[in-house]
Order: C-alpha cells, then structure tokens, then sequence
C-alpha cells in the first residue's frame, strides 16, 4: 500500500468497475503576506485549489510555517509545522478544516553531535551551551538542537512519524520520530536517515511499492534532490531529480487517481509555486508548470489525499 508523508491513512476508495476513485486534495500553506496564519485549500483535480477557509489557523504564539497535514484513524485532520521558537514543532488538530485547536509544541533538543558536515566553522564550543563549533565541513562539537524545521507527516502501516530537519547551528540533518500514543501526544527521540547526509532540508518521504522515495532540499546547490532506500530510515542513495530548477524547496509529493505521481514545490525566490509529474513510478518527471490559483500566494505548502 503506498503511504503518503503529507497524506492521511491510505483507504480503498469505495465502487468498482476499475474506474479510477474520486480523491480530494487538502493544501495547507502560510502565504507570501503572514507566516503566523495557515491557510487551507482544497481541490479535487489535485491542480484548481479553491480557499477553504483563510486565515484558518494561528498558534497561541510563535509562526505556523512548513505546515503538514495527514488524516488520522479517529477522523480529525492533525497538522504539524515550524515555530520560529528554535527546538521545538508545533502541532494542531481540527475536525472540519476550519476550526483548529492548538496541542503545544515538542522540544527536539538533540542532534547532530559529531555527525560530518553539520558543523559551523566558528572553532571550538563549550558543551554546555548551544552551537555546532567544529569545522564547517566537520562535525557538530554540541548536541543541542538550536533549529527544529520542516516537520512532514509520513505514516507506513500503523506506524504515525514526522521527519523533521534539524541543527546545532550548522548543517541541517533530517531525522525520524515516531508516535507513542494514539493522540500523537508523545513521541520517541529523533533518529537520523541514514544516506541523505547533512546540510539537507525539507526532507519528505513516500513509500511506492516497497521502496522509500525521500525528496529533500540540498540547501548548499539550492535543489530538491531525490533519494531511495529499501527501508524508511535508510540507507538512502541519490537518484537523477526531475529538472525543477534552482532556489527550490518545501517538495510535497502525492499520488493522482490513474497513477501519476506529482511533486508541488517553492520557488522562494521568484514568489511562484510549480508542480512536476511523473508517470513511470518516480523515474522521470514532466516540464514544470506554475501551479494555477495558488502561485504567487502559498508558501512551502502540505497536501494531502482522501477520498472524496
């Protein structure tokens, strides 16, 4: 069964006959103007988003960026997203869409200690205090986390994760922690994904058949980049990307009804938002196009499937 980071529990679709099941696609994002609201969207081609409600959440403090969406087994909608407050996530829930109820943030505080390439080049630190010191190409020398970025939903099976991107102050690595409670209330300490190395962002996962596709920001060279491993925490190697272009990041990946997979990304630089399609099993993608509607107003979006 292929699960979706950025989707809920994958269900069979209802009816038969081998026509394709009618899907709806949910797009949570902060938009260009406001990073301490979210917005939601909606649409049922996977490519026309219609406003659900504006301005549908905003957390008791701090920002609601990088926000990600999946439906859980109790039928409410569960987002996760970055603070801006430094160690932490932040996560929300909601029946409807529009009425959110805020359930506190997560300290992340470690990571990264002695991992290659997640230093700052600033020499040596105490221990004691937060900061990755070491070579800029070396080790972190702390092991607090000083930024929590980019939460992303991926469920396999039972399973309930977020892969998040994080740092002592030097490279972004991203890791994995899992949900030890049905209510996603607590959570197991972060575990590095092997393979995909630091100075990486953004990272989100899809499973297809039984290999691990992980999409992930290059923040040195400023492309997403693709991976793939046999299981969800590694190892991962690199595989040929899509031709998406440079200064991209936030990937949210999903599944169309006859197959197709399609990838929606930021061109943070340029105020515009583009989708790639890809309809041999994540080998080669389509040109891209700018996302119609939403382009030039969502910022690093989370979507999500159901059916309709």
């Amino acid at each position: 069964m292929v699960m979706l980071a950025v989707a809920a529990l994958s269900v069979a679709a209802p009816g038969s006959s081998g026509a394709d099941p009618a899907w709806k696609y949910t797009m949570v994002a902060f938009s260009n103007d406001s990073d301490p609201n979210m917005d939601v969207y909606q649409s049922a081609d996977a490519t026309n988003f219609d406003a659900v409600q504006l301005s549908a959440y905003q957390p008791p403090s701090g920002l609601v960026r990088d926000p990600s969406i999946f439906r859980h087994t109790d039928g409410s909608y569960y987002i996760t997203y970055t603070t801006g407050g430094g160690a932490e996530i932040g996560f929300a829930r909601s029946s409807d869409l529009v009425n959110w109820t805020p359930m506190g943030s997560w300290p992340v505080p470690f990571c990264c200690f002695l991992m290659p390439g997640t230093g700052d080049g600033k020499g040596p630190v105490n221990p004691l205090f937060s900061g990755s010191a070491g070579f800029q190409d070396g080790p972190s020398l702390s092991p607090f986390t000083t930024k929590a970025w980019a939460p992303e939903w991926f469920v396999d099976g039972n399973s309930v994760n977020v892969i998040l991107s994080m740092s002592t102050g030097g490279g972004f690595v991203p890791y994995l922690m899992t949900a030890l409670d049905p209510g996603l209330t607590r959570w197991s300490m972060p575990v590095p994904l092997a393979g995909i190395g630091a100075d990486r962002i953004d990272t989100t996962v899809v499973k297809v058949g039984a290999t691990y596709h992980a999409f992930t920001k290059n923040e040195t060279k400023k492309v997403i980049e693709h991976a793939v491993a046999p299981t969800l925490l590694g190892p991962y190697s690199f595989v040929p990307p899509g031709d998406w272009g440079t200064l991209r990041e936030g990937p949210a990946v999903v599944e169309l009804p006859d197959g197709t997979w399609r990838i929606y990304y930021d061109a943070y630089t340029e105020g515009k938002y583009f989708y790639s399609d890809s309809t041999d099993g994540l080998n080669t993608w389509s040109a891209p196009q700018e996302l119609p509607g939403v382009s030039g107003i969502v910022r690093h979006a989370g979507v999500m499937r159901e059916p309709a």
